[in-house]
């Protein structure tokens, strides 16, 4: 993706925490006619190994799609594809700067994979995949589901297609304006007083140390 270097998020482990917090992501290969083919999904990232994630070589992203989604057959032929997550993001008005010269634009936070696909689709490994996702999002749902019986979950299990995304190269842009420092005061502002998706921001703007105040006026 377009990355400028100011917005460039070099530590991973900024990535992982976006990714964990926000799983909703998409996934992106080629269908039959070489086009861009989409499917929008949780997914659960993981390190794939116990050490520190290097340059996405240790990452590893789990899911699955409904057996009639083309998507798995595209990703057994054409393994390499693309998963993106979209974090918290805003409109920032030109009021937060001190002068007029100025125009809107809109902050983001982004991770865009490129992954390495394997899939999974033997009912015990699909049956541990799910159990990764239920244990992110509804731990207490576990044991509804072993309660349903092996019979039901074969049959559930049979209706879908597990995949491992084996992270081969990961960018992250975290774009809050870090160039214009004479915005951040009253963007800070701004956003800690807005919508979750603002105050989200303005947390991020916190993380990262973006200070606060006002820049002095030149000539001061």
């Amino acid at each position: 993706m377009y990355m400028p270097p100011q917005f460039n998020a070099k530590d991973p482990a900024i990535a992982l925490e976006l990714m964990r917090s926000h799983p909703f992501a998409s996934l992106i290969s080629n269908d039959e006619d070489g086009l861009p083919y989409v499917s929008h999904l949780p997914l659960v990232a993981e390190r794939a190994d116990q050490g520190q994630p290097g340059e996405g070589d240790a990452l590893v992203l789990w899911g699955h799609c409904a057996k009639p989604n083309l998507h798995w057959r595209y990703l057994q032929a054409r393994p390499k594809a693309v998963v993106t997550f979209l974090g918290p993001h805003s409109y920032l008005s030109p009021s937060v700067y001190p002068d007029l010269a100025r125009v809107p634009t809109w902050n983001y936070l982004a991770v865009h994979c490129t992954v390495e696909a394997r899939l999974v689709e033997e009912p015990a490994a699909k049956d541990a995949l799910l159990k990764k996702l239920i244990g992110d999002h509804e731990p207490a749902y576990a044991q509804q589901w072993r309660d349903l019986g092996e019979e039901f979950q074969l049959k559930m299990l049979a209706g879908i297609v597990g995949f491992e995304l084996r992270v081969t190269a990961l960018q992250c842009e975290v774009k809050l304006n870090q160039h214009r420092r004479e915005s951040h005061a009253a963007m800070h502002a701004m956003y800690s007083a807005g919508t979750s998706d603002e105050k989200a921001l303005a947390a991020w703007m916190d993380r990262l140390g973006m200070p606060a105040e006002a820049a002095p006026a030149q000539g001061s």
